[in-house]
């Protein structure tokens, strides 16, 4: 039997350390998806298009990709703790410093490397390698409360980003996050003061884990499939989710009325990940995260529909679908990393396979904005997205086979 299935159950520092986890996750997450907001911001001030206001989120992606294998060296190095001081005082530096910009490329700097890299030392890669090793029976639920951090922040950071935006403009919005962030580094950081490791690694009947390397996964066809995902996945996601309030603003929606719609629905990807994780322990990986691809599929089809301005329930009903699922492959993709590739090289592993989701997701951020500069319409960015995570569903239903080393006849793990 699988060590997810036999192993001793988590200890209540694992849970502090769960909630330490979500907590900082979800305060990063609120953070950076506020781009969205600032981005109409930016075009009504600088007069750039959709396509230079949506280059600093592309970067951002783009440099959270690349950076991740940074990040997950430096975690397994350094510890948490140290990775969450970094992390939110190059967060707070790059807030505070977005309140006084000026031109594109100082906001594609500040938002696209300085806050990337900050935020990106705030997420799943820092957390992942800890809390997998923490919770072996129940990974998959652990992973997906985690990753549901990702759109509970995202919930709160249209509608309250647009208030503030709303009423002390956006550069004294930037101030005062950075003095949120600035304020809560080294409470955070404290939770993380102790993460030794508590009870085993071991698989079934105690028995270790095969400890696998950065340089043996990636000689396996699993670990470029879990690329590929992650790829396609951000490529699907991002063709919307940053234009999402534009969209709507477009179509005739009141500014705040559809921040808080969009709002709401990403509310749903709190359940919705917790649900879907959950179901991975029991129905599988792959099955679990086929399913939230086809919401979200759904979840297009519905904005796909909407014209006029008196559409509130497809708005509503692509706001939900949309959010129900977003994130919810993240725990399916990395409790799947997890239970092929254990050892104390995970955050290394998780770095690089997270650079599949940085290219995807920069170029399905900046390509929605360059489709609506020459179409003037986000439909075939819409359209595109389905594509995407339609070939997601393959490259994730292909992952059932364990991994096998290039030239070895050992299996892995999983």
């Amino acid at each position: 039997m699988s060590s997810v299935r036999t192993a001793n159950s988590p200890s209540n520092h694992a849970w502090v350390l769960l909630a330490g986890s979500f907590l900082t996750f979800s305060v990063s997450a609120s953070l950076m998806h506020a781009y969205t907001v600032f981005l109409l911001a930016f075009i009504e001030e600088f007069g750039w298009t959709r396509a230079q206001s949506s280059i600093a989120y592309s970067v951002s992606q783009l440099m959270s990709g690349i950076s991740s294998p940074i990040v997950g060296w430096l975690v397994d190095k350094i510890g948490s703790r140290r990775m969450v001081l970094m992390g939110g005082g190059l967060l707070t530096l790059g807030l505070f410093a977005s309140a006084y910009a000026t031109s594109l490329w100082q906001v594609v700097f500040l938002y696209g490397f300085v806050m990337t890299m900050g935020s990106n030392s705030l997420g799943m890669v820092v957390f992942v390698p800890m809390i997998s090793r923490h919770f072996i029976r129940s990974r998959g639920l652990a992973v997906s409360i985690l990753q549901s951090a990702n759109g509970f922040g995202r919930a709160f950071s249209a509608p309250v980003a647009q208030i503030m935006i709303s009423g002390v403009g956006w550069r004294t919005a930037y101030l005062w996050d950075a003095g949120f962030m600035a304020v809560l580094v080294i409470p955070l950081a404290a939770i993380f003061r102790r993460t030794e490791v508590e009870g085993g690694r071991g698989g079934a009947g105690g028995a270790p884990l095969r400890q696998w390397t950065l340089n043996e996964a990636m000689r396996t066809r699993p670990f470029w499939l879990l690329f590929t995902v992650y790829l396609l996945t951000g490529v699907g996601s991002f063709l919307v989710s940053l234009h999402q309030l534009a969209f709507a603003v477009d179509i005739g929606f009141d500014r705040q009325y559809a921040a808080g719609v969009l709002g709401a629905g990403a509310f749903f990807s709190l359940p919705g990940i917790i649900l879907t994780g959950t179901l991975s322990d029991y129905i599988g990986r792959e099955l679990s995260a086929m399913f939230t691809y086809g919401v979200s599929i759904l979840g297009v089809i519905f904005a796909l529909f909407i014209h006029s301005p008196d559409q509130h329930l497809l708005l509503w009903l692509h706001a939900c679908c949309f959010g129900l699922t977003w994130g919810a492959r993240g725990p399916a993709i990395t409790a799947k990393a997890a239970d092929l590739f254990p050892g104390p090289r995970l955050g290394s592993i998780l770095g690089v396979i997270s650079v599949g989701t940085g290219l995807g997701s920069a170029l399905g951020s900046w390509s929605a904005g360059w489709i609506f500069d020459i179409s003037g319409s986000y439909r075939m960015a819409f359209y595109a997205s389905i594509t995407a995570y339609a070939l997601g569903v393959v490259a994730f239903g292909a992952l059932r086979q364990p991994p096998r080393k290039v030239g070895s006849a050992g299996a892995g793990a999983a």
